[in-house]
C-alpha cells in the first residue's frame, strides 16, 4: 500500500504554461484527505516551492534545492550546503566558460548582473532576485548554484558529462535542457526521500516516486514504485517501473489510479 507520493513539480504536476489542471488539484486534495502523504520534491528554491504547496493545500514537508533543504511548517528538518570554497571554484569555472550563474544563499537568489538569463528565469518561476557581485556575498549557506544556457543546450549536455571529473565531490545534474545544477552530494532527491522514509518509518515499497527529467533519476531510485511521465527523458524512462501519460494528459492522476487504487 502506498503511503507516500514524492513528486517532482515542473513537467510532472505543473504543465509548461505554469498551471495546475483542476483535475490534478482535486487528485492531490483527495490523496491528502485519504491519508496518503504528498511531498513536493523540486529543484526550485524553498520560497517558491512553499508557494506551490500553499496553492495545492499541502501542509506536508517541502523538499527544495534538489534535496538540499527540507522544511515543514517553517521548521528545517534537513539541510545540506555547498562550502564557500566549492562555491568559489564553481564561480571561477563559470567566468572561464562565460556562462551565467544563479547563486542561492540562505534561500535568496543572487545574480551578478541584471541580464536576460536571470530575467527569463525569474519570470518563468515567479521568483524575486538580488543583483550583487558574488564577491560581496558571504556564501555561508549556499543552497545550490545553477548554470543557465538558453541558447546552447548542447553545452549543458557536455558539461553534465564532463564536470563530474572536474568537481568529483559535488552533485551535478541537468534539471532541464538549459539548466545544470551544482549541490552537496547529500543534497539529492534520493537523499531527501530516504530521510523522509526514516522520518515516517516507512518501507520502500510504500513510497511512489514520479518525475520527468534527469534530476528525477535520483528521485525515482528512492522509491519502491518508480513512475516516469510520458514527457520524461529517455534516461528516466529506462529506470521506471511504469511510464504514464504526459503532464498535459494528467499522467500523475493515471499513476495514482493505478498504484493507489483510487478513483476520480
Amino acid at each position: 500500500m502506498i503511503k507516500l507520493i514524492a513528486t517532482d513539480i515542473d513537467g510532472t504536476i505543473l504543465i509548461p504554461e505554469g498551471q495546475f489542471t483542476q483535475e490534478v488539484k482535486d487528485c492531490i486534495k483527495k490523496l491528502d484527505y485519504s491519508g496518503i502523504k504528498v511531498v513536493l520534491v523540486t529543484g526550485r528554491m524553498n520560497a517558491a516551492a512553499q508557494l506551490i504547496a500553499k496553492e495545492l493545500g499541502l501542509n506536508s514537508p517541502v523538499v527544495s534545492y534538489q534535496g538540499g533543504l527540507i522544511k515543514e511548517n517553517g521548521k528545517t528538518l534537513y539541510e545540506r550546503y555547498l562550502t564557500e570554497n566549492e562555491a568559489e571554484e564553481i564561480i571561477k569555472w563559470s567566468k572561464e566558460e562565460n556562462i551565467h550563474l544563479n547563486l542561492y544563499n540562505d534561500d535568496i537568489l543572487y545574480s551578478e548582473t541584471d541580464c536576460t538569463e536571470i530575467q527569463r528565469y525569474c519570470n518563468n518561476q515567479h521568483t524575486n532576485y538580488v543583483v550583487k557581485p558574488f564577491s560581496e556575498i558571504k556564501k555561508d549557506k549556499v543552497n545550490k548554484i545553477l548554470a543557465i544556457d538558453y541558447n546552447n543546450p548542447d553545452r549543458i549536455n557536455l558539461y553534465e558529462k564532463e564536470l563530474p571529473k572536474i568537481f568529483p565531490n559535488l552533485y551535478i545534474v541537468k534539471s532541464t535542457p538549459y539548466f545544470l545544477e551544482f549541490s552537496n552530494p547529500e543534497g539529492s532527491k534520493y537523499c531527501a526521500v530516504k530521510f523522509l522514509q526514516k522520518y515516517w518509518n516507512l518501507k520502500e515499497e510504500e513510497i511512489l516516486t514520479i518525475g520527468d527529467q534527469n534530476n528525477d533519476i535520483a528521485l525515482l531510485q528512492a522509491g519502491g514504485v518508480k513512475i516516469a511521465m510520458g514527457n520524461a527523458t529517455d534516461e528516466l524512462k529506462q529506470i521506471a517501473d511504469w511510464v504514464t501519460d504526459s503532464v498535459q494528459e494528467n499522467g500523475f492522476i493515471k499513476a495514482v489510479k493505478k498504484y493507489c487504487n483510487m478513483q476520480f
